[in-house]
């Protein structure tokens, strides 16, 4: 059988692992930013607070039209023109209703309930602004390139930013093994892909804001009649009619759906990984193997809708799209937070074991006192905490941990939880607060680097964005999730939906494919045309 398998990895990575070659691209204009100077101005500009977004449409065209008539004096810089809308409009909506204008992306925060707890350690955390959602299409500036995201990518994108320009942002993701081939469906998105938008809808407590950003360069041939002219266009087909979307999906039919890998193959792999977590020489503890499902529906499929009904159930979770120019999308509702920096403030969590949760509130308390009493769930995740509290360690003064264990509920779903928080020592540490924390012990494994080699001998499919970073770098305010419960969907080649599974001594292959099953229910439920619930989740915060 493991000779079986071993032919099987052979033929399968020769057919999904092709050759890729990108490069960085900024306003269309190739170049690579990374040894320029600090860009001449940054800039935000903030209209009087309107009524409706055609309103605010009407007033950011005659700002711009004033701005073609009196150019600024720097050669580079950035420029951002916000008008307040006195409705709360969702962000999603906003989106659905901008008829495929690329590239896009949505990012939302998490949406708590008023029974959950923020554990802090001293230093105010505090979303900025009280942003609640934001999409944006078009790119203002666009970062991207197939080599490993580096500190000089970093130092590129912050280039662009700044503490005084707080909703300047650029939203994007990295890949989760830069060193692994790129295959054909994830080239447009290289080994990271980072843009700000050339316009955006801020969805804000109570209100909401319509912006667009024009930035300029004349030494990437990107100057200021070119960045005005781009943005102006992309204004003509901004649709000022927001329309509600239902968050539920049309009726689909699957045509075909598969796994990469099978059952059988999945048993084999996790069977092996044990092999090796059981030798007494092995230093291997933990290793995460995900699934690639496709399914073949009848129908296109809408990302954006799909997204919507994800957010129904996304409370105390992060809901992104990423969709490049003539890509698909990659759209995921996940629970688990890489970091988020506000100042030096820094704040991580653990998040590892899972079960689902139960039909009544007694079945749920008994599932959740089996989840914190297992001896393999509780060495899985102590793997995890203990992991990013020590990468913590090495640039933050003093770690805070609370709670030390305890149980996070989703709607489908509940996990083993602690929060980390820390101090940074300068701002530069955030880059290495992401370059040390990703991939952690709990889309990866530990030790990470020969969990890392494990995975890219054993996984025939290409990870892509999927459990990597994914959120947004700002000027003194930064946001990362982990890319997991997350799928691939494009209109007329259907969707990837991944999903992963942490292996431990005490695994079984089994129970694992159950898991990766239960993860994928929130897409595979759309998919057999069962809606979300609309019911409020229940107990959602922290138990102790």
């Amino acid at each position: 059988m493991l000779l079986l398998y071993v032919l099987y990895l052979i033929v399968q990575r020769c057919y999904y692992h092709k050759p890729c070659s990108v490069v960085v691209s900024m306003n269309g204009c190739q170049g690579n930013p990374r040894d320029r100077v600090p860009i001449g101005s940054i800039e935000t500009r903030t209209f009087p607070a309107v009524t409706s977004p055609a309103l605010a449409t009407d007033t950011l065209n005659l700002a711009i039209s004033e701005l073609k008539a009196n150019p600024p004096l720097f050669t580079s810089g950035i420029l951002r023109l916000q008008v307040p809308i006195q409705q709360q409009i969702e962000a999603i909506d906003w989106l659905h209703s901008q008829h495929q204008i690329h590239p896009r992306c949505f990012f939302s925060g998490r949406r708590q309930s008023k029974d959950f707890t923020e554990v802090t350690n001293g230093n105010g955390y505090q979303k900025s602004n009280n942003v609640v959602s934001v999409a944006g299409v078009g790119s203002a500036v666009l970062f991207r390139d197939v080599h490993p995201f580096c500190y000089n990518d970093w130092k590129s994108i912050k280039r662009f930013l700044s503490a005084n320009c707080p909703l300047i942002r650029a939203y994007g993701a990295i890949r989760f093994d830069a060193r692994a081939n790129i295959s054909s469906e994830w080239e447009p998105f290289g080994s990271f892909y980072f843009v700000i938008p050339q316009v955006e809808l801020d969805e804000l407590d109570g209100c909401s804001m319509l912006a667009t950003t024009i930035a300029w360069d004349n030494a990437f041939s990107w100057t200021w009649e070119q960045a005005v002219d781009a943005v102006e266009a992309t204004m003509t087909q901004i649709s000022s009619n927001v329309l509600k979307l239902s968050k539920e999906v049309t009726r689909s039919f699957i045509l075909s759906n598969s796994h990469v890998p099978c059952k059988m193959y999945w048993d084999l792999a996790v069977e092996r990984a044990l092999q090796i977590i059981n030798r007494s020489s092995s230093p291997l503890t933990k290793v995460v193997l995900a699934r690639s499902s496709k399914f073949v529906i009848g129908n296109d499929i809408d990302p954006i809708a799909w997204l919507a009904c994800l957010q129904v159930e996304g409370e105390n979770a992060y809901q992104f799209c990423l969709q490049p120019p003539n890509a698909p999308a990659f759209i995921g509702n996940t629970p688990e937070q890489l970091f988020h920096r506000n100042c030096l403030g820094i704040s991580s969590e653990a998040m590892a074991g899972t079960r689902a949760r139960g039909g009544s509130m007694a079945l749920d308390l008994q599932i959740q006192l089996d989840l914190l009493s297992s001896p393999k769930d509780h060495l899985e995740f102590t793997i995890v905490r203990d992991n990013i509290r020590k990468k913590l360690e090495a640039v933050c003064d003093r770690i805070v941990v609370e709670p030390n264990k305890a149980i996070r509920k989703f709607h489908r779903v509940q996990h083993l939880y602690a929060r980390l928080a820390g101090e940074l020592r300068s701002e530069d540490d955030e880059f290495k607060i992401l370059s040390s924390l990703h991939p952690t012990p709990a889309v990866c494994g530990f030790p990470t680097e020969e969990a890392r080699l494990l995975i890219a001998e054993t996984e025939v499919f290409d990870r892509g964005m999927y459990a990597g970073p994914v959120g947004w770098f700002g000027g003194g305010e930064s946001e990362f999730a982990v890319g997991i419960r997350s799928a691939l969907v494009e209109k007329g080649l259907g969707a990837l939906i991944y999903a992963g599974t942490g292996i431990v001594k005490g695994s079984n292959p089994s129970l694992e494919w159950d898991e990766l099953e239960l993860k994928t229910s929130q897409f595979t439920k759309l998919l057999k045309l069962e809606g979300p619930s609309r019911q409020k989740i229940e107990n959602s915060g922290i138990i102790n």
